[in-house]
């Protein structure tokens, strides 16, 4: 079973089983280095914030501080729940269930997945589901 997958060299491809061990390895790698990447900018807004704590003596560098704190405090929010989504997509891949739409049950597809590995929707169910979104908020 090939866990080490060289991600430069090895593409996923049609011809292929889909959800092989190649392929779960390839999509359990590219998560584990997604969520490595946020935590690791998540650890450089905590240690920029605390250089950051400086009390300016100045109101509009004080506000302005504050305003960029607030904006990367969000975007932590954000990738915090982005980082559940990929958790979640990691233990899709250890229960075999990785890669199949959660409507339908058919195969999300190799190009989807590797454009957004956290997809849980095939293209067609996305589609459907935001159409019923946009009905419900227009009315």
């Amino acid at each position: 079973m090939s866990e080490k997958i060289d991600l430069s060299n090895y593409v996923p491809s049609e011809e292929e089983e889909f959800m092989n061990v190649n392929q779960r390895a390839y999509f359990r790698a590219k998560l584990v280095a997604w969520k490595n990447d946020i935590l690791r900018e998540a650890r450089e807004t905590l240690d920029h914030l605390a250089e950051e704590s400086a009390n300016h003596p100045d109101l509009a560098d004080r506000a302005s501080s504050e305003t960029d704190r607030a904006i990367e405090l969000r975007a932590r929010d954000r990738q915090r729940k982005l980082i559940s989504k990929i958790d979640a997509a990691l233990q899709h891949i250890e229960d075999g269930t990785y890669g199949y739409c959660e409507e339908t049950g058919e195969p999300i597809g190799l190009k989807r997945l590797d454009a957004r590995p956290i997809a849980t929707l095939s293209i067609e169910a996305q589609e459907r589901h935001e159409r019923r979104e946009k009905v419900y908020r227009d009315e």
